[in-house]
Formats: C-alpha cells, sequence, structure tokens
C-alpha cells in the first residue's frame, strides 16, 4: 500500500492548474452567462467580472491586451457570449475563466458599441440643437475631408464645380476605414479650424458595412465634430446609414453628392435671381425717367418759365412794394422817436438846477464838495461855496440861524 503524499498549498494549487490546464476540453470554451460584479481595472486595463446563470456563477478576468478590442463596455446584467480558457488563480486557489474574448449575447458588439457611444455623447450635450452652426449661404473656400481613392471626392467636386465653381475646394485627405482613420479624420478637422482655411467642412465617405463605417462611430471623430469652430456637414454612407458622426455634425446629408449640394447654392439660380434684380431696377429707373421728364415738361408749360422776364418785372413789383413800406415804417419810426425824444427833453429841463440858478438862486456846497441843503449842517467859520448860473463865491459863515432868526441876537 502506498503512504501518502504530503504537498504543500503551493504544490497542490499547482497541481491543479497543471491538470486544467491540459485538459483539452477546458483550453477554449464558450460560457454563456450574465454579467455581475463588473470592474474596469483603469490603471491595469483589466476587466474583473462574474458569470452567472440560474444557479451558479464563475469568476472571469479580461486581460488588458484583449480587453482594448472591445468594441463595447460590458455592463451588469448583459447577458454575453465569452471565448477563453478555464485555469486556476494559483494564490487564491480560484479557478476562474480567462477571457479572450466577448461578444453581446444577441444584439452584435458594433451594434451594442454604437448605442453605448450614442447614449452617453447624448447625456453630455453633443447633439444638442442648440449647439448647432448655420452652414454660411455663400462659401468661398469648402474643406472636403474624405478618401482620396473613393467615388465620394469625385462626386464632390463634380458637384461643387457645377452648382458653385466659384468656392475653392480645400481637400484633405485621409483614411477612411481600418488602422490609422481615427487620428488622420480628428487631425485634419483640426488643421482646418487651426488654418481657418475654410467656411464649412463636408466629411464622409461611401457606402460600406458597419465595420467598413465605424471610424465615423468613433468617440474621439465625434467629439473633434462637435468640437470644430467651422460648420460640418457629414455624408457618411448611404441614406440609410446612420453613425454617431452624423448626430455630432451641425448638418447630416444622405449621400456625399447631397452634402455638395447642401454646402453650396446652386449658380444658376443666384444668376436667375441676379437677372430679376437686374430687370427690377431697369423697370424702377425708366419709370423715374418718365416721372421725371414728365415734371420737366409740366414745369415748361409754366408761363413764368418761358417768360422769365414776367417773373422778373412781379418779383421787382414785389421788391419796390417791401421798399416803399419799409422806408414809410423807417419814418414812423423816427418821427415818433422825435416826438418821444421832444416831451423827454423838456421834463429834463423842468428839472435842471441850471434852470434854478438862472432865476437868481445859488448851490451852496462845504470844503468837502457836499451840497449843502440846511443851515444845521454849517457852523460859523466854516468856508463855503455859493455856486451860480455863470461863477462861484467863496465865503466864510459868520452866523448861523436854524429857525429863522440869529442865535446871537
Amino acid at each position: 500500500m502506498r503512504s501518502p503524499v504530503t504537498l504543500t498549498v503551493t504544490q497542490l494549487n499547482t497541481y491543479i492548474k497543471s491538470l486544467l490546464d491540459g485538459d483539452e476540453q477546458l483550453r477554449s470554451v464558450f460560457v454563456v452567462g450574465e454579467v455581475s460584479n463588473f470592474t474596469n481595472h483603469y490603471k491595469s486595463g483589466h476587466f474583473y467580472l462574474s458569470l452567472k446563470d440560474s444557479k451558479c456563477v464563475i469568476k472571469a478576468v479580461m486581460f488588458a491586451s484583449q480587453a482594448r478590442r472591445l468594441r463595447f463596455l460590458p455592463q451588469d446584467g448583459m447577458k454575453v457570449l465569452a471565448r477563453g480558457q478555464v485555469s486556476v488563480y494559483e494564490a487564491s486557489g480560484q479557478y476562474q475563466l480567462y477571457i479572450d474574448d466577448l461578444q453581446p449575447d444577441g444584439l452584435g458588439a458594433l451594434n451594442l458599441a454604437f448605442e453605448q457611444c450614442k447614449a452617453k455623447l447624448a447625456a453630455e450635450g453633443l447633439f444638442d440643437p442648440n449647439r448647432k452652426k448655420p452652414i454660411p449661404a455663400y462659401p468661398e473656400r469648402v474643406g472636403v475631408i474624405t478618401s482620396p481613392t473613393g467615388a465620394a471626392v469625385h462626386d464632390i467636386q463634380h458637384v461643387l464645380g457645377r452648382r458653385y465653381p466659384l468656392a475653392e475646394i480645400v481637400f484633405v485627405p485621409v483614411l477612411v476605414q481600418g488602422e490609422g482613420a481615427v487620428s488622420q479624420i480628428v487631425e485634419a478637422l483640426q488643421t482646418l479650424n487651426r488654418l481657418r482655411c475654410a467656411d464649412v467642412i463636408i466629411l464622409g465617405r461611401g457606402g460600406g458595412s458597419l465595420e467598413d463605417l465605424w471610424a465615423f462611430n468613433e468617440e474621439a471623430v465625434a467629439r473633434a465634430v462637435a468640437a470644430s469652430e467651422i460648420p460640418i456637414i457629414s455624408a457618411v454612407g448611404h441614406e440609410t446609414d446612420v453613425t454617431i458622426c452624423d448626430f455630432a455634425a451641425d448638418l447630416r446629408a444622405p449621400t456625399p453628392s447631397a452634402a455638395a449640394e447642401l454646402a453650396v447654392p446652386d449658380w444658376e439660380e443666384i444668376a436667375g435671381i441676379l437677372h430679376g434684380y437686374q430687370y427690377s431696377l431697369r423697370q424702377s429707373m425708366e419709370r423715374k425717367y418718365q416721372q421725371c421728364g414728365d415734371a420737366l415738361q409740366q414745369a415748361m408749360r409754366c408761363r413764368f418759365l418761358s417768360h422769365p422776364d414776367e417773373l422778373i418785372a412781379v418779383r421787382k413789383m414785389e421788391v419796390d412794394r417791401k421798399v416803399q413800406q419799409l422806408t414809410a415804417g423807417i419814418r414812423r419810426q423816427m418821427t415818433d422817436t422825435q416826438t418821444s425824444l421832444a416831451t423827454l427833453s423838456g421834463k429834463l429841463d423842468a428839472l435842471s438846477p441850471l434852470k434854478v440858478l438862472s432865476r437868481g438862486y445859488a448851490m451852496v456846497s462845504n470844503e468837502k464838495g457836499k451840497t449843502v441843503a440846511s443851515p444845521s449842517q454849517v457852523q460859523p467859520g466854516e468856508c463855503l461855496k455859493l455856486q451860480f448860473l455863470q461863477g462861484s463865491i467863496d465865503c466864510t459863515v459868520d452866523a448861523v440861524d436854524v429857525e429863522g432868526r440869529n442865535p446871537n441876537e
């Protein structure tokens, strides 16, 4: 009888791991289950989750190298189909599923990724109609971002040249699918905005499968479109194709050719409008010319214009009448002034002190030149001046009689 073998925990876990790893059935298994306890480890990029059904649960991990290839982000409650191998994590002695690929069960991975990205950007307001910029009516330069080898660029050039040859085309060739397409599209949008070398941008490509159009569903492209200061017309695929870029753009066109028609006006329509303006202007000028001619004919029939000497004679009579009225007015004014002056002169003469002095009266003033009106204003011995009409006398006061008698009596 063989004696029992004593193993360490590490040896036991390693042995069990070797058994599981050596089982061909467990190296590649497909497991259907519901995601729970999902954790996106941002530092390492690994996904940690559990898959469960109505009775059991299994731990699972998806390393960053595989997780980066996923088009969608797993969420708790999502039913998925996982492909991977079963092995043991020796440190904890727990067996788990190491996932190599993950697909939604039912809805395709790309469709799910589309809906997830659309919901995320819509919640941020990137599709808000208030953020949409108007397309300029008469752009001088039209930026075109598409593949240089596809039919889209030729369709756009043909339509722009036919509808509005005045517009300059600024073409930026990019990859529109495959590796590097997203970065080239984003860089092209940023370059046109930085250099301000376009008034409107057409971004698009021809039709294709969902995988072919996927570059225009990437979050980076949608954010670059929404951040553009230059209005953008999205023209990706055919009329039935819808991309995230369509929602973020300022205007969606069903095809690249339709985008070119929306980007510029029709030159023939503009020419028709200009011809209409020209016709209206000519009609207006002719009516004005006719009105002026009629007014001139009417003026020429006027008597004074045909006989200007009569108008001069009438105006001369009016001037003579005004002169007579003015002369009469001046004479009346002079007469009134003379009468008023004579009246005032008589009043002034009556009040003149010289008039009083001519009757033998004299004006008395003291040494300071002040008029003396009463005997009480002088004292005996004070010198006074007597002003007569034709001279003056200096005298000295001998006595003062205030009340009509000599105080020395």
